[in-house]
């Protein structure tokens, strides 16, 4: 079945955007950086504001309720997140300006090699250091060693998470749980020459997981997002620019599109362990059950998810180029949902079948994703 859309890898993906910032600066971080498919234009001082959430279908399809940054989309090419199209995985790439196979955060949950556990990326487990999970050097740290004053904004309770360290360490972290907070902080940090100031929303990305995209808080939520965006471009220097991206779509999911796992005993056949997430499954199959494991789930799901090998998904450049590390982190089987449909399991992630709004998948509404600069 076809629907999917394949990441926009070194051209106009998540990775690829610091860099392209970086040369906008006019700051060299080597050649290997060259990023050909992502110009942006040159400024003294840079400010991005990612919008969890927000895909470019959502944006153009409900323009009404955010009309400033509409009128930025109009003539502006989006970019795409990588595969899955989650949280973790996105903000992961975008900070170290690499592909999910390189970086290692592959997905909300994925097994801890040689264990029988996950690792939730959002709820970091104490015994787990990001920085081992995570070595690679983030494009935050090279800019600090170039001299660029780097400085991330968020919510104080981010601080400090496992998430923070694996995908943003180098900047300086300044805590802003308002929007009044983080315009002003940005507005004063944005005043350095040749600085970066990153600032994160993710209250879109909750109000569409609880209640739904378009729903009537959805809405709110992004005519909300439209205003701050607007005052932020409105108290910025004209010398500075603002781009504002996002790290993924999303697709409500009724229930009468979803496959529980505990439903259908045969799904759990030479199964040891489930994660990824609804829209985007990591099955950890046992040892020589693969193949029984990849039949089992097509016949069951059928044209509602594209279900394979995880040499498959990697051959599909789906993951970009997977380093040794990060293999057994990937399913054996990868599920990957079309339409609308999802993969819950009530008994092992209760939560998840409480959401309205999912994403994961490779679906134009959860891939395709803005890049606004103005």
């Amino acid at each position: 079945m076809t629907g999917f859309l394949a990441p926009a890898y070194g051209e106009r993906s998540l990775g690829d955007v610091l860099p392209a910032v970086a040369a906008a600066m006019d700051v060299p971080l080597g050649t290997a950086e060259a990023r050909p498919g992502l110009e942006l234009p040159s400024a003294a001082a840079y400010v991005v504001f990612l919008v969890d959430g927000m895909g470019t279908n959502l944006l153009r399809r409900y323009a009404h309720a955010a009309p400033f940054l509409a009128s930025l989309s109009e003539d502006q090419q989006p970019g795409t997140a990588g595969v899955p199209s989650t949280t973790a995985t996105s903000l992961t790439s975008f900070g170290t300006g690499l592909t999910p196979g390189g970086h290692g955060l592959v997905g909300y949950t994925s097994r801890i090699p040689g264990t029988e556990h996950l690792l939730n990326a959002l709820q970091w487990p104490k015994d787990v250091d990001p920085v081992e999970w995570q070595p690679n050097q983030t494009v935050f740290q090279r800019l600090g060693e170039a001299g660029v004053p780097v400085t991330v904004i968020n919510k104080r309770v981010f601080g400090g998470s496992g998430l923070t360290i694996a995908a943003h360490r180098g900047a300086e972290f300044v805590g802003a749980d308002r929007v009044g907070e983080r315009i002003a902080s940005a507005v004063a940090l944005s005043k350095v020459p040749g600085s970066l100031t990153y600032l994160y929303d993710g209250d879109l990305d909750w109000t569409g997981h609880k209640y739904g995209v378009a729903s009537s808080p959805w809405l709110q939520q992004l005519s909300m997002i439209d205003a701050e965006a607007e005052q932020l471009r409105d108290a910025l220097d004209p010398s500075v620019r603002l781009l504002v991206l996002a790290d993924h779509g999303m697709v409500d999911s009724p229930s009468t599109s979803r496959t529980d796992i505990d439903d259908f005993p045969e799904l759990r056949d030479g199964v040891a362990l489930v994660g990824g997430e609804a829209r985007f499954r990591h099955l950890y199959c046992s040892r020589g059950a693969v193949d029984d494991v990849v039949a089992t789930w097509s016949e069951r799901l059928g044209d509602k998810a594209d279900v394979m090998t995880r040499e498959t998904a990697i051959r599909r450049g789906w993951f970009g180029p997977v380093t040794p590390s990060v293999l057994p982190r990937l399913g054996d089987v990868i599920v990957a949902s079309h339409g609308k449909h999802a993969v819950v399991s009530t008994s092992l992630f209760q939560y998840e079948t409480t959401l309205v709004g999912l994403h994961g998948s490779l679906t134009p509404d959860e891939m395709l994703i803005p890049l606004l600069v103005s």
